[in-house]
């Protein structure tokens, strides 16, 4: 099998007819394709519609790995690996904002320059509000400083990887995954490839601004240990400002003497030493919730159902 693209949709039922039309029309010339959809837990027909696709294009190698619930994209690309069989793997979003005439162009590089293993898509052009963008570029600075691996700004999931490279990811056994961060960690050649952004079709993306916050987190978290030092340094910094602040009273208190005030000053101190501690062990709070599910070793998905051109029962209608 030469190429496998990972196809992980959520509530895409518009979108998942033209951009499979197109998928054909784009890979016509390449043999040994298999297409490789993630029906993520949808709540509309997206499945459905993957089935008459499924049906229709009935002499193309086609499977879909159908979610018991939504896992999340990260769960679902590590599910499109798992299941892949190519020697390279392509993973696009169903809505036509990534068109897959840039897969070929990937996997042309990657046949044509074997001492790179996997190509990434960047936005040259970002089609989202400043402010988005004023968040991402700061998320991708401060990771930086607070990570020992490096994060290519703008760099997507948009992207083809040789075989070498999926098995490694396969290797990560993590349950929370930040796949940018994977793809970064584990090595490898990576060549950026800059893109243009299509409108999308239809329908809103499903990532709100406080999904991108929380996601932007949980990379933090999952690769670096800072916020755990930062703990200790403001920590340690917190105590020797205090033992200055008790020689100073000391001192005050010998020589000019103390009247009966300063109700403020505690107060004040007390709010802010008791903040920064309910902070930090909100901190380590997480890093230890996330080792009790790490210990746990649940599933990070559970596949409901296989549909794919090979199977009987692909043409049943729920």
């Amino acid at each position: 099998m030469k190429l496998s693209i990972l196809m992980p949709c959520y509530n895409e039922e518009k979108n998942i007819a033209p951009f499979f039309e197109e998928c054909i029309k784009t890979f016509k010339q390449v043999k040994n394709i298999e297409y490789i959809f993630i029906n993520d837990g949808s709540t509309d027909n997206t499945l459905k519609e993957i089935k008459k696709i499924i049906k229709k294009y009935n002499n193309t190698l086609i499977k879909c790995l159908d979610f018991s619930r939504n896992f999340g994209k990260e769960s679902a690309m590590l599910a499109g690996f798992e299941n892949s069989n190519g020697d390279f793997v392509a993973v696009i979003d169903t809505d036509l904002q990534q068109h897959p005439k840039y897969i070929l162009k990937m996997l042309n590089f990657l046949e044509n320059n074997p001492n790179y293993d996997s190509v990434s898509c960047y936005q040259e052009k970002r089609r989202e509000s400043k402010i988005i963008s004023f968040f991402k570029k700061m998320f991708y600075k401060f990771i930086n400083i607070l990570s020992e691996t490096n994060f290519k700004e703008n760099a997507s999931d948009f992207r083809v990887l040789n075989r070498k490279m999926v098995n490694s990811i396969i290797n990560m056994k993590e349950y929370f995954r930040f796949s940018k961060g994977i793809f970064s960690w584990i090595g490898f050649n990576t060549y950026y490839m800059p893109y243009k952004v299509e409108k999308r079709l239809h329908g809103k993306s499903s990532w709100s601004f406080f999904k991108l916050i929380k996601y932007a987190l949980n990379g933090i978290i999952s690769f670096s240990l800072a916020p755990l030092k930062l703990a200790i340094y403001i920590g340690f910094l917190s105590f020797i400002s205090s033992i200055i602040y008790l020689i100073f009273i000391i001192i005050q208190k010998l020589t000019i003497g103390i009247e009966i005030s300063g109700y403020a000053t505690i107060v004040c101190l007390i709010l802010l030493f008791g903040g920064l501690q309910m902070i930090f062990i909100g901190i380590i709070g997480e890093y230890i919730g996330r080792t009790y599910i790490e210990v746990k070793d649940r599933p990070k998905y559970i596949i409901k159902d296989i549909y794919s051109t090979n199977r009987g029962d692909l043409y049943e209608e729920n």
